[in-house]
């Protein structure tokens, strides 16, 4: 049992598409610490499933945004200002690559498909801080999610990995930017996980294969493992903590074959 008290903060979350979701199982650790948190879903196909996940939440409130949308991005922020007047707390777990870019060869990637792929996946955390520190008025915690493809070379990942590695110097520009304002900036690595996005990636399976037996835990990770570490980072216990990529891959990062 983890013992964060999160009552009276208030924040969002983008990226749950379904139960399987890392951006859900986040959310479920702060609204299970008392925090209100609005969830935001990407458009109408996912509403009525957010809402399900959401039910018996009494401090859960769902808002529609499309991070490729600036007017999207703006309506949602405004009617967070209404509705919170301050946030304490942003997590990004946005990634998305046409699925024909994470398989076959890095170099036939289209000019549009790496343009949508940074755009959606990278630039979109950038556009967010930029409208979510302006409610900041008490420092905060801004958490993004990446993966260990940002450093070395997954076969299938692909693009992904590009963008990962963009987000993660994102993740450290925009920590030096906002520390005098006692906001940091951090990202979670999690090792291979089940998600709606890893099913799209050609030989998934056999990179959690890999990584369990070569990481010093001998398993992988799990969804409650990265929500703790999150509920971790958005809470004040993790004051001292910014512009740090944080691995949650029972040890994987380590090795060197």
């Amino acid at each position: 049992m983890i013992n964060i008290d999160l009552d009276g903060k208030k924040g969002i979350v983008f990226g749950v598409a379904n139960h399987r979701s890392i951006a859900w199982a986040i959310s479920q650790k702060l609204l299970d610490a008392g925090a209100e948190v609005t969830i935001a879903y990407q458009n109408e196909r996912f509403k009525s499933g957010v809402e399900k996940l959401t039910e018996g939440y009494g401090n859960a409130t769902i808002e529609e945004c499309d991070v490729s949308s600036d007017d999207s991005i703006t309506n949602l922020f405004s009617n967070l200002k209404n509705k919170y007047e301050n946030l304490d707390f942003l997590v990004h777990s946005i990634a998305f690559a046409p699925r024909e870019d994470l398989s076959g060869e890095f170099d036939e990637i289209s000019r549009e498909n790496f343009n949508i792929a940074l755009e959606i996946s990278s630039f979109s955390l950038i556009t967010l801080v930029n409208n979510a520190t302006k409610l900041m008025n008490n420092g905060g915690s801004i958490l993004a999610l990446t993966f260990q493809a940002s450093q070395s070379v997954y076969p299938g990942y692909n693009i992904m990995g590009v963008a990962k590695a963009a987000l993660e110097n994102e993740v450290k520009q925009l920590a030096a930017e906002y520390g005098s304002r006692e906001i940091r900036v951090n990202a979670l690595s999690p090792g291979p996980m089940d998600t709606l996005a890893a099913r799209g990636i050609h030989g998934f399976i056999d990179m959690k294969k890999i990584h369990a037996a070569k990481a010093p835990l001998k398993r992988n990770i799990t969804h409650d493992e990265v929500g703790n570490a999150a509920l971790f980072l958005c809470s004040d216990l993790a004051t001292g903590i910014t512009g740090t990529i944080l691995p949650v891959d029972a040890g994987y990062h380590i090795m060197a074959v």
